[in-house]
C-alpha cells in the first residue's frame, strides 16, 4: 500500500561557523542544539578544525568565496527565519557576513574568539572588524573576556557587564547578552541590555570544566527560540535556562573535561512517560501492601523526577496521595508532574547533593526509629536546632543533608508541634524505592 506523507514545516536556522571535529562545539553543536529545539538546521563553514575536549590542534580557514557560496545556496533555497555566527576566525570573513547582514533576519552574533580550551580562535587583527557585524546585530552574546575586546572595559561584576552592554548597542546592536560564566562567584550572572536597560539573569554556578560548546550551544538556542516567534526576552532567558542544564548534565566523553549536552531538554522531554509509569509502578506495589503503619495522617506521597529535572513540573507524583480507605490504601487520583510540589521541591534538594536520586516517598516516621537501621545506606536527620514549623520542607532536607557523608537513602523529619514526623525514602529507581519502603514496613509490623 502506498502511504499519505504528512510532511511538516519547521523554522529554518542558519549558522555561519566553524567545524569542530570533536562535535561538542561550532557548527555540530549549533545543528544540535536547533534539530533539539524543533527547528531545521543549515550551515555555511568558515573554517575546519582538527578539535577535540582538550584542545585545538589545527584550522584550516576556507576561502571566503567557498562561505558566500553555501549562505547563497541555503538563502536562496530556504525560507531562513534565523541566523546565528560563531567561529569566523579573520576579518575578511566577518566583513563578509556583515554586507550580506540584511538578508540575515534574527541575527544572534556569538563573537567566538577563544575557544574554552584557551586556544584563539580569531586572528588579533580581526577584532576591530566585529564592530560592523555587531552593528547589524539583533543580539550580540560576548562572554565577559570578549566583551573587554570589543569595549575596551574591564568586566569584573553586573554593573561593569552592563555597561559593556550599553556599549554594544550604542554600536548599534538591537541588545547585547554580556555572559557572565569567567566571572568569578557562586552564581553565574548574565545581563541582557536592551535599548539602556540592563536585565540580569542569574543562575546557580555548576562546579564542572565540562563547558565545552557552551557559548555556541547558548547562541544556537536563541536563534532557534527567535526563530520559532519567542520574543528577546524569553529567547534568551529559554537558551540560558537550557544552557544551564545542559552544563549540568553534561557529555562525558572524550580524555578533556568533556561538553554541554546539546539535547538536555529534549532528552529529559523524552522521559516524562517513563518516569511516570515507574511512579505508577511503585504505587501499584505499596498499595498490594499492609501499608496503614507509614501512611502519614496527611497521606503518603509517591514521586519521581526524570533525569534532568530542575524545577518541580518535572516530577511525577500520586495526585492526592495514597490514603487509607475501607478497602486499604488506595490513590485518590492518578499521577501527573506538578502534583506534589513540597515533595518534588524536598526531592530536587536531594538531588543537588546526588543528581542520580530520582525517586521518594513519604511515609509516617515509626515510632521507633531503629525501624530504619535495615534500610542500605544512610539515614540524615533534620537536626534539633533545625526542627522550624515554619521552615519550608526543603529547607528542612537541605539541613539534614548538612550533617551526613554521602548519599543518604532516607531522611528523617521528626517534626514539631503541629507537623507530623515522616521519613522521606528516598532511591535511584522506582524498584528499589518500593524495596527500602518495605523493609521499613516489615520492620513496624
Amino acid at each position: 500500500m502506498q502511504r499519505t506523507e504528512s510532511p511538516v514545516t519547521p523554522p529554518v536556522v542558519l549558522t555561519i561557523a566553524g567545524s569542530d571535529s570533536g562535535g561538542g562545539a561550532g557548527i555540530q553543536a549549533d545543528l544540535k542544539t536547533i534539530e533539539a529545539g524543533g527547528a531545521f538546521g543549515t550551515s555555511a563553514v568558515t573554517s575546519v578544525t582538527a578539535q577535540n575536549t582538550t584542545g585545538v590542534q589545527g584550522s584550516h580557514l576556507l576561502p571566503t568565496d567557498d562561505i558566500a557560496a553555501q549562505m547563497d545556496a541555503v538563502l536562496d533555497d530556504f525560507d531562513v527565519a534565523a541566523v546565528k555566527t560563531g567561529m569566523l576566525a579573520t576579518g575578511e570573513v566577518i566583513d563578509l557576513v556583515a554586507e550580506r547582514a540584511a538578508d540575515l533576519p534574527n541575527l544572534v552574533v556569538d563573537p567566538v574568539m577563544v575557544a574554552a580550551s584557551g586556544d584563539r580562535l580569531l586572528a588579533a587583527e580581526a577584532e576591530d572588524a566585529y564592530e560592523a557585524l555587531v552593528a547589524e546585530s539583533a543580539l550580540v552574546t560576548p562572554n565577559a573576556d570578549e566583551a573587554e575586546v570589543l569595549t575596551g572595559r574591564e568586566i569584573t561584576d553586573p554593573d561593569s557587564a552592563a555597561a559593556a552592554g550599553r556599549d554594544l548597542v550604542e554600536m548599534g546592536a538591537d541588545a547585547a547578552l554580556v555572559k557572565g560564566g569567567h566571572v568569578p562567584g557562586d552564581e553565574v550572572v548574565d545581563v541582557l541590555v536592551t535599548d539602556g536597560a540592563a536585565t540580569e539573569l542569574r543562575h546557580d554556578r555548576v562546579d564542572t570544566d565540562a563547558t565545552h560548546g557552551s557559548g555556541c550551544t547558548l547562541s544556537a538556542a536563541v536563534a532557534t527560540r527567535l526563530a520559532h516567534g519567542d520574543g528577546l526576552q524569553t529567547a534568551v532567558a529559554g537558551g540560558i535556562d537550557l544552557l544551564s542544564r545542559a552544563v549540568r548534565y553534561n557529555l562525558d566523553v572524550g580524555e578533556g573535561p568533556g561538553a554541554v549536552h546539546h539535547a538536555v531538554e529534549l532528552r529529559d522531554d523524552a522521559t516524562r512517560e517513563p518516569t511516570s509509569e515507574a511512579v505508577e509502578s511503585v504505587v501499584a506495589a505499596l498499595t498490594g501492601n499492609k501499608l496503614a503503619p507509614l501512611v502519614p495522617e496527611s497521606g503518603m506521597a509517591v514521586a519521581g523526577a526524570t533525569p534532568h529535572a530542575e524545577r518541580p513540573d518535572e516530577v511525577a507524583a500520586v495526585d492526592g496521595r495514597i490514603t487509607l480507605t475501607m478497602a486499604g490504601p488506595r490513590p485518590n487520583h492518578g499521577v501527573r508532574f506538578g502534583a506534589e510540589p513540597e515533595l518534588a521541591r524536598s526531592l530536587l534538594a536531594v538531588r543537588e547533593r546526588d543528581p542520580a536520586r530520582r525517586f521518594a516517598v513519604t511515609c509516617r516516621l515509626p515510632d521507633d526509629e531503629a525501624a530504619l537501621d535495615g534500610l542500605d545506606g544512610p539515614v540524615a536527620s533534620v537536626a534539633e536546632d533545625e526542627r522550624e514549623a515554619d521552615a519550608a520542607p526543603e529547607a528542612r532536607v537541605e539541613a539534614a543533608l548538612a550533617g551526613v557523608d554521602g548519599s543518604p537513602v532516607a531522611v528523617v523529619d521528626p517534626g514539631a508541634v503541629g507537623v507530623e514526623g515522616r521519613v522521606l525514602v528516598l532511591a535511584d529507581g522506582a524498584a528499589t524505592v518500593t524495596e527500602r519502603v518495605e523493609t521499613i514496613l516489615a520492620a513496624v509490623e
